[in-house]
């Protein structure tokens, strides 16, 4: 599997993430990071608790780490968390729906370190 068949299969914005890192060798240092850094483990972790502060911390982290890295989907669902719980914004969301969002990214995130892993042991 190629980097750019990676991108396919985990439904990723390759030529974002090229725009970003401008080099296929640091583009692929860094997805195969993705699964090791524990940032989405964190987001996932901070859901159980619903602790508002960690949650903003922790989506925050995603949106950018997933941003850099063309995965727009992961970002923009883990933006809609960041802006729920960014400092002074009133909650729009029922923790019902925050769970549901969260439930959604790690579906996505578990397609997503899927196809990495297949990526990374070719």
């Amino acid at each position: 599997m190629t980097l750019q068949e990676l991108y396919v299969t985990i439904d990723g914005d390759y030529d974002q993430a090229l725009r970003v890192l401008r080099m296929d060798r640091l583009l692929d240092k860094h997805i195969r990071k993705l699964t090791a850094n524990g940032v989405v483990d964190r987001l996932l972790e901070a859901g159980k608790t619903m602790d508002p502060t960690e949650l903003f911390e922790s989506a925050h982290a995603v949106k950018g780490v997933c941003g850099n890295l063309g995965l727009t989907k992961l970002a923009s669902l883990s933006s809609d968390i960041a802006e729920e719980f960014r400092p002074g914004n009133p909650r729009k969301l029922s923790d019902d729906e925050v769970a549901g969002k969260l439930d959604e990214i790690a579906e996505l995130y578990k397609k997503t370190s899927d196809g990495i892993n297949e990526y990374a042991a070719q």
